[in-house]
């Protein structure tokens, strides 16, 4: 059997057993990265791959750039009217906080380290990626507030991160002699393209649609594929006259939102489920790459004693100091810190990294380290989302008069299993 017949096999199994797996605390993630390990070269070696092979550079930047567009065009900071901002604490002053701890964390514990690299790495692991405890952001346990800064959180961080990833792989392949000096120019270059390609294609494309809707001239099939074709219009486009394609998706999926005002989110659930069902081949890459590669060279400390403080320390101090103010419990703090789970965006925004840096002296070090992270973070969050999400919400719906338990609109929930809303309970709201 070969190796991409196998991978499809898996997939059927997987998606008709997966409410079970889940019930498990197995996740979609967990499922496929130990599927592509397995078909890998490393052991099986009937899915072989490598970083020079286009169609894996293909499949994980389209399904970045289709989960940026979808996600930055469904989810908005407006969800949160009548809050007190927490999503917005956790972008605009998490984000930044969990980046400089992670620059300062890599250049201590990962000896030797540039600046420069030091920076990618802690760029690369800070977005975070709901898919790996889906259970949080969908089980009514949780306190619809904490369930919606999380979900909103982990829709737009990986969008705001992209310019930082592109500056600094230009940056560290030019103190490395294999790029262009001028990073700083190219870098704004790219991104001055990758919003006239936004515009576009999510601006202009969005008041088209929004007209031709209007006057009834589409159908749901119509409009679903016209959006994924924006999607990709936009990636597409941008790198085409040498913009970044990330930024473009994730820029025109703002854009499209605005334009429709956002009266096409059912219609954004083809893309939705396209980019779902191709995450599972880039886990599947994941696996065969970089596990392999992992466990068959020398292992090394550092990295892993990097990737425990990435998953702890250097997500959960930021969020609390970001918190500051809001008068939530301890626990939920570290509840919030500690579901910050590493996922697709870190995957590729790795890929990408190693595209232009693998011959740099730093390039083992960032394969590994982000390796660590990310495969810590798919078990770890994996089997503790459902069983911590309960326990916390058990707390929480034993205290009276506390912020999480505010009235709040139910987060619009985005597809990113197969497992469906994982809700046995619905979570006591405070009397109004």
């Amino acid at each position: 059997m070969g190796g991409l017949t196998a991978l499809i096999v898996v997939v059927v199994a997987y998606s008709l057993v997966a409410s079970k797996l889940d019930r498990r605390w197995i996740s979609g993630p967990m499922v496929f990265v130990a599927a592509g390990a397995t078909l890998g070269p490393a052991v099986l070696n009937v899915l072989p791959l490598s970083l020079t092979n286009e169609a894996v550079l293909t499949v994980t930047e389209s399904t970045l750039a289709l989960v940026l567009f979808s996600d930055a065009a469904t989810v908005r900071l407006r969800e949160v009217e009548g809050d007190a901002g927490l999503p917005s604490r956790l972008l605009f002053l998490g984000l930044p906080l969990t980046i400089l701890a992670g620059i300062l964390v890599a250049h201590l514990v990962l000896s030797g380290i540039p600046w420069a690299a030091a920076a990618l790495i802690a760029t690369i692991l800070a977005p975070t990626d709901a898919t790996l405890g889906s259970a949080v952001v969908t089980s009514n346990l949780v306190p619809t507030r904490v369930r919606r800064a999380l979900n909103v959180e982990s829709g737009l961080n990986d969008g705001i991160a992209t310019p930082l990833v592109t500056l600094f792989i230009a940056i560290l392949a030019a103190e490395e002699g294999l790029g262009d000096r001028n990073w700083g120019l190219e870098a704004f270059k790219q991104i001055g393209l990758a919003i006239v390609a936004a515009t576009v294609a999510g601006y202009l494309g969005g008041m088209l649609m929004a007209l031709a809707k209007e006057h009834g001239w589409t159908a749901d099939v119509s409009e679903q594929i016209a959006i994924l074709a924006l999607a990709l219009l936009a990636y597409e486009g941008s790198v085409a006259i040498g913009g970044n394609g990330f930024v473009a998706a994730f820029a025109g999926g703002i854009l499209f939102g605005a334009a429709t005002r956002r009266r096409l989110n059912d219609s954004v659930r083809f893309t939705e489920t396209l980019g779902l069902s191709a995450t599972f081949l880039v886990w599947s890459i994941f696996g065969a790459l970089f596990l392999g590669e992992l466990f068959t060279h020398g292992l090394s400390a550092q990295p892993v004693i990097y990737a425990i403080l990435s998953l702890t320390v250097i997500r959960m101090v930021p969020v609390a100091l970001a918190s500051l103010g809001t008068r939530l419990r301890p626990a939920t703090l570290v509840f919030m810190g500690w579901f910050g789970p590493r996922g697709l965006a870190s995957v590729v925004f790795l890929l990408l990294a190693l595209k232009e840096i693998e011959r740099a002296d730093d390039g083992g070090k960032l394969l590994q380290t982000a390796t660590w992270t990310i495969l810590l973070s798919v078990v770890l969050h994996g089997i503790s989302a459902s069983p911590l999400a309960a326990r916390y919400g058990a707390h929480i719906a034993k205290l009276e008069d506390v912020p999480e338990r505010a009235s709040a609109s139910e987060p619009r929930i985005r597809l990113r299993n197969l497992a469906g809303r994982h809700a046995p309970e619905r979570e006591p709201q405070q009397p109004t």
